[in-house]
């Protein structure tokens, strides 16, 4: 099952239900638009307004920008060696921690879709369509090879924005 993109308020809903570690691990998601692993892999001394991270999944090189809020935030929680560390001496926070707490909380606000964190990845690539309107820059944030594979994140989170501005008005006021 694929996970599916979320609502601004969504996001905020969920967000507010996370632990604060893992608020953490999902607003960088949303800043960055890495995969889980690659947010979780961040070594400290990687921590800078703009860096580069070696993409796990694909290989790829990318350039990473944070704004200094963010950055000062993820400096402030890192440990010695990893931004997220885990309850281990060595190693990093886990994947499954992260997925678990983010499963917890759209079961706390009953929300409809699947939500997981690639779900962050997929309202980051929206965000990037949204600020820039070109689907090739989304294209090249998020390292795609394939126009195809875009477009999947981009559509989905469009049909269901659309369904959205179809609901009367009394009841997307009751939502937000």
């Amino acid at each position: 099952m694929t996970t599916e993109y979320l609502l601004d308020r969504e996001v905020e809903l969920v967000l507010s239900a996370l632990t604060p570690d893992n608020r953490l691990v999902c607003q960088t998601l949303l800043h960055t638009g890495l995969r889980l692993s690659d947010v979780l892999n961040l070594k400290t001394e990687q921590i800078k307004p703009r860096f580069w991270v070696t993409e796990q999944k694909t290989g790829k090189r990318r350039l990473v920008g944070l704004p200094e809020p963010l950055r000062d935030a993820l400096l402030r929680h890192a440990g010695s060696v990893y931004v997220f560390p885990g309850r281990g001496k060595t190693g990093h926070r886990t994947r499954q921690a992260v997925w678990k707490d983010i499963k917890r909380a759209a079961v706390a606000f009953r929300l409809p879709q699947n939500v997981a964190p690639h779900s962050f990845r997929k309202v980051y690539a929206v965000d990037v369509l949204k600020e820039y309107g070109d689907i090739e820059k989304v294209k090249r944030a998020l390292n795609h090879d394939s126009l195809t594979t875009t477009m999947i994140y981009v559509m989905a989170a469009l049909s269901l924005q659309s369904k959205e501005l179809k609901k009367p008005a009394r009841y997307r006021s009751r939502l937000r």
